[in-house]
């Protein structure tokens, strides 16, 4: 029996009078009746949301959306914060897992706070569609680095020559009218160092957050840092240069690391503590690094060196949208007040950086270093 055959006979013989609600005792005689094979985990979220009901019922719409892998509101309070706990042992007590199955539990030990979710997350994930969105980032990043590196024979500070400066996907206060600057900036790096402290964050974090929050959410959250830092820079540091993809990097680290200090008891990651305490030192580090090469360059340059507002900037974005993002798990964001907030914020800070670019260079009588 198919599922549109089963909701049917659901409506029809367990809630003729549409009521909304099928008692307990004959959903489970229909499933052993007509021999539905279900995934446990299914069964064991369905009888949790029943005893979450005070008469035992389930709610038709909730049941339907439970079959169909799709999640309510209601569903998930019920579940997550009703009065009742899954029955069957936690995740970890899971044997005779393949080596993927293993990584996707990983996964959800390193992102979920929740056990339910991390239960929910490992039983519904499938590997189509993949991951891709950070790797491809990560991959045309490298593939970028390693093309400028042989044209220059330079792998560390490649700022400081001026064919790279050149490029047409650097962030330039004298290009700024080239609006796709404000985003292909983040393809290019300094040096070996920064690009590989970007690609390690990327692929350790990005990675099993797309796994966990979809393609859409993370590269909506990776993208409003990047855009968000090449603006900062441009309104805060108006002379700098930008390059590097650390205002992404640090908006999906930012908006992880705050996601697991305020579940901190729920979080179940190895070494916590340690790990977060390492997370912020290579951070800060990499934060005074572009510090130390903006106002103190080791090299004699023909211009200001790349700003690191784009680091604070990306770090922000994380904080605020990133957070809510990573909260909202198996939540529609549409939904939720906070996130029109957030969004109307995101877009009046869009708006008031365009006119920025526009109008104060020539008001405030900016001196913009001649362009490459």
């Amino acid at each position: 029996m198919d599922r549109s055959s089963l909701f049917q006979l659901i409506q029809e013989q367990l809630d003729p009078d549409q009521t909304g609600f099928v008692a307990v005792e004959n959903f489970t005689s229909l499933v052993q009746h007509h021999e539905l094979q279900l995934d446990p985990s299914k069964l064991d979220m369905l009888f949790a949301l029943v005893h979450a009901n005070e008469r035992g019922q389930i709610c038709y719409q909730e049941l339907i959306e439970l079959l169909t892998s799709k999640r309510s509101s209601s569903f998930r309070k019920a579940i997550a914060n009703g009065r009742r706990t899954l029955q069957r042992e936690i995740l970890l007590d899971e044997t005779g897992l393949g080596v993927y199955k293993r990584f996707v539990r990983y996964v959800a030990y390193e992102i979920l706070p929740c056990e339910t979710d991390r239960r929910w997350y490992f039983h519904q994930n499938r590997l189509c569609p993949p991951p891709v969105f950070m790797a491809i980032i990560t991959i045309i990043q490298i593939v970028v680095f390693m093309c400028y590196g042989v044209m220059l024979n330079k792998w560390v500070l490649q700022t400081y020559q001026p064919d790279f400066m050149k490029s047409p996907l650097v962030y330039h206060p004298g290009h700024r009218a080239q609006v796709w600057r404000f985003f292909s900036y983040m393809f290019m790096h300094v040096g070996l160092e920064q690009l590989g402290f970007n690609a390690l964050l990327q692929l350790m974090i990005g990675v099993p957050l797309e796994m966990v929050h979809g393609i859409l959410r993370i590269s909506l959250l990776y993208m409003a840092g990047v855009v968000a830092g090449s603006l900062t820079v441009s309104i805060t540091d108006m002379r700098a240069p930008v390059v590097g993809g650390s205002g992404g990097v640090y908006a999906l680290c930012s908006a992880h690391l705050a996601n697991v200090v305020m579940n901190w008891a729920g979080m179940k990651c190895p070494y916590k503590l340690l790990r977060m305490i390492l997370a912020l030192v290579c951070m800060s580090s990499e934060v005074g690094r572009a510090v130390w090469l903006r106002f103190s360059p080791p090299l004699p340059s023909s211009g200001p060196q790349p700003s690191f507002m784009a680091h604070l900037s990306g770090a922000v974005v994380g904080i605020s949208m990133g957070l809510l993002i990573l909260r909202s798990y198996e939540e529609s964001l549409q939904t939720q007040c906070s996130w029109w907030v957030l969004v109307f914020s995101f877009i009046t800070f869009l708006l008031f950086a365009v006119f920025w670019n526009i109008f104060a260079y020539e008001l405030l009588g900016v001196q913009i270093p001649p362009p490459p």
